[in-house]
């Protein structure tokens, strides 16, 4: 088995796309095993939307303590940009596990 290398545990760390399947493509047999691959794979998003959650409060807290830090310097654009990134990244997610527990099957 080949090891993971270290840029691509960090992708599947902070993102989810690669435990998912489409199911918006092949025959609609294969679109419901997707879509019931995908419902069985939710679970998951809970624990992403917690790894964000923290790098989202860690950013917010980084660029308030630097904008004080340094009264309001350039510094702290880089921690608030990567907050409102995060923030984007949350509402995905909780739009993907709302959907696939509540919306039938395709």
């Amino acid at each position: 088995m080949k090891p993971e290398t270290s840029p691509s545990l960090l992708y599947r760390y902070f993102f989810f796309t690669w435990l998912f399947r489409d199911v918006g493509s092949g025959s609609w047999l294969e679109r419901s095993a997707a879509w019931r691959h995908n419902k069985a794979h939710a679970h998951w998003l809970l624990t992403y939307l917690k790894r964000w959650l923290v790098l989202d409060g860690a950013a917010f807290a980084a660029g308030a303590l630097a904008s004080l830090l340094f009264q309001g310097h350039w510094i702290c654009v880089p921690f608030f940009v990567l907050f409102s990134v995060a923030m984007s990244v949350i509402s995905v997610i909780v739009v993907v596990w709302l959907s696939l527990h509540f919306l039938p099957a395709p």
